[in-house]
């Protein structure tokens, strides 16, 4: 039902473009309005969520860690599961943000038919989660040659690079193979997977659908339904230059698809999605654990008024000798 309720919240969507762009010929809104409002809610809310981490308070160092502290000389510290300097928490992020680290120790739990729990790694995770992360980055990457006059020298390197086979005329494109397959598979796991099936909510199939909803428009657009690269790139250039024109020849297709690349920007500072931004302000990762060299103190901590032993034995030294108590100063 949680599937169902995400699929549908997408044949809503689907239905509202068609209808905007193919009944009621709504193109400059859907062409030009939504992509300036999807950047301004992705910018505003980035921007909040950012200061909202930014500004949360972290009494005091709790990295999560794996390895040796720092210690004695004679002992080998785990420089990049335990890091103690800045430098050693630049390389533990890095790995984080460009390998997923942590989720290469990423291990499921089951349950044997002999009532026995199994510990046992789950890469899969793993390399569907980080294929689909590279890919990403390249289609956007690729996608600069819309926005940019000229194209740049690197995004017509990714562009050969991802296109290297040439199976087929347009030139087939591996990153478009393996993205789908790998949110297939992510997907896939929340729907046949029960445990994870328990835990995921609509939200969670809202975001694969979207993002295949995105991949799959454009690949359609790109292999059946062509459309006028030249007048695309012109809507391109005239929404970065604050200029906006709506040329002739574009079709239904491209509309669809950039109303789910606006409907993905718009909603990804207020989805899980975030954690893109939100991996850099995590304490557990980006402080090192240096608790044994100096002493953290909370700066804003308010001023307490003490009452030491010595100043309470003052104030009751007579009641004290009276019940028969030992006191430290007659």
């Amino acid at each position: 039902m949680k599937a169902l309720a995400a699929l549908l919240a997408m044949a809503v969507l689907l239905g509202v473009v068609c209808a905007g762009v193919g009944l009621a010929g709504q193109r400059f809104v859907f062409g030009v309005v939504l992509p300036y409002v999807a950047i301004v809610l992705f910018l505003v809310g980035m921007i909040y969520r950012v200061l909202r981490w930014a500004g949360a308070p972290v009494p005091f160092r709790i990295p999560t860690v794996c390895g040796q502290q720092q210690s004695l000389p004679w002992i080998k510290q785990g420089r990049l599961e335990s890091p103690s300097t800045t430098l050693h928490v630049l390389g533990r992020m890095a790995l984080e943000v460009l390998l997923f680290r942590s989720l290469f120790r990423n291990t499921r739990v089951e349950l044997t038919p002999a009532q026995r729990l199994v510990y046992q790694p789950d890469k899969y995770l793993w390399v569907a989660a980080l294929v689909f992360h590279w890919c990403f980055l390249l289609v956007f990457l690729r996608h600069m040659r819309f926005f940019l006059e000229p194209t740049p020298w690197l995004v017509t390197f990714l562009d050969g690079f991802d296109g290297f086979f040439q199976l087929t005329v347009p030139t087939f494109l591996l990153t478009n193979a393996v993205i789908t397959a790998a949110l297939l598979f992510l997907l896939g796991r929340r729907l046949f997977d029960s445990q994870v099936r328990y835990i995921s909510l609509p939200a969670d199939y809202f975001a694969l659908f979207l993002l295949l909803a995105v991949v799959g428009s454009g690949i359609f657009m790109r292999y059946v339904a062509k459309v006028d690269v030249v007048g695309v790139k012109e809507l391109s250039l005239g929404l970065v230059t604050l200029q906006p024109v709506m040329p002739e020849g574009i079709g239904l297709p491209f509309f669809i698809h950039l109303f789910f690349v606006s409907v993905l920007f718009g909603y990804f500072p207020f989805s899980k999605l975030v954690h893109m931004g939100g991996v850099f302000l995590s304490p557990t990762r980006n402080l090192a654990n240096n608790n044994r060299m100096r002493r953290h103190v909370n700066p804003w901590n308010p001023e307490v008024e003490v009452h030491t032993y010595e100043q309470w034995e003052d104030e009751f030294r007579d009641k004290l000798k009276a019940a028969g108590i030992a006191v430290e100063q007659e």
